[in-house]
């Protein structure tokens, strides 16, 4: 656990400051609207449910700013380029950036349910406020709405006995707004589950880019000024404290207390969102104009297994190992793109990627290759954008673990350090990287002489990570994975777990790929 933490410091520190952050913004408005004089006579008809609906969408405007930044690759991989010579664990946020993003969606979904069930209550006090025949204060108070409408001073959004609250919702900026952005946020979050995002891709792309309706729907919800408060001036005419009991002679002779008059809160969500919104714009123009970028295809192979290479050239392309591409194709779908990890090496004159078939897209981009007298199809290459595995020269021992497809950003890994020791590159750090790096360029195994390569299967982890600390006893190894979860917890134990508490002695550290 202490190797844990000395690892991930920061990245617990920011996660701590964004709860804390989301803790004091909901305190903070949760007081306010609770608390505030001018709030006094829109609590009589609403009561506690105000505080909560108000803070709830204070803290969604947050969380809205925050959701697209870890996802502006361009920028990710620009700091990680800035920060190459800094230390591991400074670096180490930029590999969560996607987890990170998952968080602030969570933190959305939940302060979304609080926001739509305070407002259902308060819906429901408008209501009740409006078809009461007591005399009440609120009943009063939502009176207003008939009589001063015209003055733009009412405070109850139902203005007659007779509305219903489905009908003020889908007549108003804020109701309407709030079902559609409702729903996209919805199905965006149903369609990004682990096993729809795996196995239906296209559905996942699709979904997902209903951000943008959310976004300039978030823009225009608080146009509407539903939730109201006492104008200044209202306020030093008639202070709800001293003309609150005496409501039923407001505006008389007798009464130096005068009706009071409300104004709605000026839209506040744009001014949240509008940063990111034109950081993201930004990303994705430099994104566009890139791809739009000549890609010649120097060479197809299709290798066993129904996997296809391509090696491509590209003017100005310039990538390190462990980096990642995004393809599209237009004969295949015109707006669909999707990550390949590159698997040639920096020292290559191009760059390749691998690509199985895994779902509609992947079957149709292969079979479109696999006609040799048809026309080639024209690719568009996005990238490249950083990963974790940038880092592992900065490790004097190296363990790099690959399942199935997922020993591809290993492969220009591998192909980098077989030239930098052809080069006798001084500048490796890597000392141990197994034979498979040093014989690359053998054509037979290099222990039993066969033209088939030895298949180790799944190793023994305790005894691999016992028998590294061993002979490194004073080194930092880097594990790097790419593959599936199950083998991301097992491996994270064992790094912990062989990890000396002696910060001069052996140190691992695990880092995983992920998309």
């Amino acid at each position: 656990m202490g190797n844990w933490l000395v690892d991930h410091w920061l990245s617990v520190l920011i996660l701590v400051a964004w709860l804390g952050l989301n803790i004091f913004l909901f305190v903070y408005a949760f007081l306010i609207y609770e608390k505030a004089d001018k709030y006094f006579y829109t609590r009589e008809i609403l009561g506690t449910a105000l505080a909560f609906a108000r803070a709830s969408a204070l803290c969604l405007n947050c969380n809205s700013m925050l959701i697209l930044i870890p996802v502006c690759r361009n920028l990710l991989s620009f700091l990680r380029g800035t920060c190459s010579f800094c230390n591991h664990t400074l670096r180490k946020p930029l590999d969560h950036n996607l987890t990170f993003h998952k968080l602030v969606a969570y933190m959305i979904c939940v302060f979304t349910a609080i926001h739509i069930i305070a407002h259902l209550f308060n819906f429901e006090h408008y209501s009740r406020s409006q078809q009461a025949m007591d005399g009440s204060l609120a009943s009063v108070l939502s009176s207003l709405s008939r009589h001063e409408k015209e003055s733009n001073s009412w405070l109850n959004p139902i203005q007659s006995p007779n509305m219903t609250v489905i009908y003020a919702t889908f007549t108003s900026i804020a109701g309407l707004t709030g079902v559609i952005l409702t729903i996209a946020l919805i199905l965006m979050v149903t369609s990004a589950v682990e096993f729809i995002r795996r196995n239906y891709f296209e559905l996942f792309w699709y979904t997902h880019h209903l951000f943008i309706i959310y976004i300039i729907c978030l823009a225009l919800h608080g146009m509407g000024g539903i939730v109201r408060a006492q104008t200044e001036d209202s306020m030093g005419e008639s202070h709800p404290y001293n003309c609150s009991k005496s409501f039923h002679e407001w505006d008389k002779y007798v009464s130096s207390c005068r009706r009071p008059h409300f104004e709605g809160h000026p839209p506040e969500s744009w001014k949240w969102i509008l940063a990111p919104i034109a950081l993201y714009i930004f990303e994705r123009i430099l994104r566009f104009y890139r791809s739009q970028q000549r890609v010649v295809i120097t060479k197809v192979v299709m290798h066993p297994s129904n996997v296809l290479e391509l090696q491509m050239r590209k003017r100005g392309f310039s990538m390190e190992v462990g980096q990642y591409i995004f393809v599209n194709c237009p004969s295949v779908s015109l707006l669909e793109w999707h990550p390949f990890t590159l698997t040639s090496a920096p020292e290559e004159d191009f760059f390749s990627i691998h690509i199985r078939s895994a779902g509609d897209w992947t079957e149709n981009l292969i079979r479109a290759f696999e006609h040799q007298h048809s026309p080639m199809p024209r690719i568009q290459v996005d990238g490249p954008f950083g990963t974790v595995s940038e880092d592992v020269f900065q490790f004097e021992v190296a363990v790099l673990v690959g399942a199935g497809i997922g020993v591809t950003p290993f492969a220009s890994i591998l192909k980098s350090i077989w030239y930098k020791f052809q080069r006798a590159d001084h500048k490796l750090k890597t000392q141990k990287a197994g034979h498979a790096a040093l014989n690359f360029d053998k054509a037979t195994d290099i222990l039993t002489g066969l033209k088939q390569k030895t298949s180790f299967g799944r190793p023994m982890w305790d005894n691999e990570f016992s028998t590294i600390a061993t002979a490194y006893p004073k080194s930092v190894v880097g594990v790097f994975l790419c593959g599936p979860q199950t083998l991301a917890k097992s491996l994270s134990k064992c790094c912990h777990r062989y990890s000396s508490l002696d910060p001069r002695k052996v140190q691992f550290y695990f880092n995983k790929e992920i998309f």
